[in-house]
């Protein structure tokens, strides 16, 4: 057993929401939760980003060269001392 509590404009929505379906409130606030925890449980976080997820290629080669440019950075600012 749950309660909740809802602020008015939301609860005047969701009574008149239940109202247009026919339904009870108590009915309509359980079909709404029963939708979304569905919604949230069959969605995989990868398919969140599905339909970006491999669209961008960079071409590579940068990030091997990163390695040597903040070695060098170091040494120049070590030189500098």
């Amino acid at each position: 057993m749950r309660s909740l509590r809802l602020d008015p404009e939301l609860d005047e929505k969701v009574q008149r929401a239940a109202a247009v379906k026919g339904e009870s409130v108590s009915e309509f606030i359980r079909q709404a939760a029963a939708e979304r925890a569905d919604q949230t449980l069959r969605t995989r976080p990868s398919e969140l980003f599905a339909d970006v997820a491999g669209v961008v290629h960079g071409g590579g080669g940068r990030a091997r060269k990163s390695g040597k440019a903040f070695m060098d950075t170091l040494a120049r600012a070590h030189a500098k001392r």
